[in-house]
């Protein structure tokens, strides 16, 4: 729910996209009813995630290859303003700052 909702994808729209049924989408996300493997290949295609993350929520290079290739319609300035914003979040989250 939470990447679907990052997205903007209304429940409607991500059951479209997965080319699944609203209703079967719905009783997915709330827990009622499992995936098929063929459907969880669906879902994570038309929500831009890996399988791995859909059943495990550990990320990996298929995810991050996703972030990177939305990184790079950013401009130079984007980029920046971005990297500060990423920098805050992880000082509050209380990570350490790492200096170039």
């Amino acid at each position: 729910m939470l990447r679907r909702k990052q997205l903007g994808y209304t429940q409607e729209q991500a059951a479209e996209k997965s080319n699944l049924s609203h209703q079967f989408f719905s009783t997915v996300e709330t827990g009622r009813k499992n995936l098929r493997a063929e459907s969880i290949i669906k879902v994570a295609k038309a929500l831009e995630v890996s399988t791995d993350y859909l059943l495990t929520g550990v990320i990996n290079q298929v995810d991050i290859d996703n972030i990177s290739k939305s990184l790079s319609k950013l401009s130079g300035t984007e980029l920046h303003c971005l990297e500060e914003i990423i920098k805050n979040y992880l000082i509050a989250l209380g990570h350490e700052a790492t200096e170039k």
